[in-house]
Order: C-alpha cells, then sequence, then structure tokens
C-alpha cells in the first residue's frame, strides 16, 4: 500500500523529458490524430443535420472537446513543461497527414488549442495535476479557441444569445473529452501499472 501511494506521489510531481515520454506523447499524438481525423466525418455529418434549424455553427463547438482532448491529456499524463502544448500539435500533424478536410490549416488550428491547453497548466505553476490543474487547462483551452473563432470563423457576428449557446455547449464538450475522458484514461493507465514500463 505504501508504494502505491508513494508512486502516486511522485507521478503528481513535475517530471522530467527522457525517451519513455516522448514515446508517450508520440502515441497520444497519433491516437488523438486518428480521432481528430475520423471527427472531421462527423463534423460533417452535424452541419448537415444541424443547418434545417439554423444551428450549424454548433457543430464546431460540439466535437471541440474531441479536437481539444490530446493537450490535457498529454499533459496530465506527462506532466513536464510544453507536454500539453506539444500533445496537440502534433496531433494536429497526424490528422494533416492522414488527409484530413483542412487540410494544413490544421497546423493553426493545432498551435491555437495547444497553446490554450498549455496555458491552463503554466497558470497553475505546473504544479497541480489533480482537478484544479485540468479544468485550468479546460477553461483556458475553451477560451482562447473561441477568441479565436470569434476572430477567423465570424463568431463576432452571431447574435449574442448564440455566442452564449455556443460558449456553453463548447465549455461541456471539452470539460467531456477534455476532462471525464482524460481522468478516465489516465486511472486506466494507473491500474495497468504502465507508467512503470
Amino acid at each position: 500500500m505504501d508504494n502505491k501511494v508513494e508512486n502516486h506521489q511522485q507521478h503528481q510531481r513535475q517530471s522530467a523529458w527522457n525517451l519513455r515520454n516522448i514515446i508517450l506523447i508520440a502515441l497520444i499524438a497519433i491516437f488523438c490524430g486518428i480521432i481528430f481525423w475520423g471527427a472531421g466525418f462527423l463534423y460533417t455529418a452535424l452541419t448537415v443535420a444541424l443547418t434545417p434549424i439554423g444551428m450549424a455553427p454548433a457543430a464546431n463547438d460540439l466535437l471541440m472537446g474531441l479536437w481539444t482532448m490530446a493537450g490535457p491529456l498529454a499533459g496530465f499524463v506527462i506532466r513536464t513543461y510544453g507536454s500539453a502544448f506539444l500533445g496537440e500539435f502534433l496531433g494536429a500533424a497526424v490528422e494533416v497527414f492522414l488527409g484530413g478536410q483542412w487540410g494544413a490549416g490544421a497546423f493553426i488550428s493545432g498551435l491555437v488549442q495547444g497553446f490554450g491547453s498549455e496555458l491552463g497548466f503554466a497558470l497553475t505553476g505546473y504544479k497541480h495535476y489533480d482537478w484544479i490543474g485540468l479544468n485550468a487547462s479546460i477553461f483556458t483551452t475553451v477560451v482562447i479557441t473561441f477568441a479565436w473563432d470569434i476572430y477567423k470563423n465570424g463568431y463576432g457576428h452571431f447574435a449574442l444569445p448564440m455566442i452564449i449557446g455556443l460558449f456553453v455547449i463548447r465549455y461541456i464538450s471539452t470539460f467531456v473529452f477534455g476532462g471525464l475522458l482524460t481522468k478516465a484514461i489516465v486511472k486506466l493507465l494507473n491500474r495497468s501499472n504502465a507508467y512503470n514500463l
């Protein structure tokens, strides 16, 4: 029991860049990049389904949690400076190389989303690899990506109730995929003893 507690406490602290962490971030990027690529097809279907009721923009926000999950996951698993940014950016790179529908534009999305995710862990001083750090990363990811969509994708032209609705949808999506799913994956990794491999 003491060893398990000690291992958990050691993993709560900041880790260093090493070969194991580089391999982990590559695996997370490949795994999430495939999900990003597949989400493109889901985005198209959702856009078509939501267009008749005037909610086509919500397709982007419904799926934002999927598209930004690599950052919180990498940051929470690897627990070192830059890991959230790299996880998200490299995941976007995998999506590009798989032929995602946004082409090289996904690199820019990866930069914005990666910065948003990394910022949350940075604001906690890279000391909170718990719900505090994870929620900070979720919050900054939502704010940064939403600000980008206001600038880049014309969200600023929507009526205020629509803007608020899209923000809430995006927050819920990011919380589910970047928060709840990340915690579930980390719990599985802890149970499988993967950190000690």
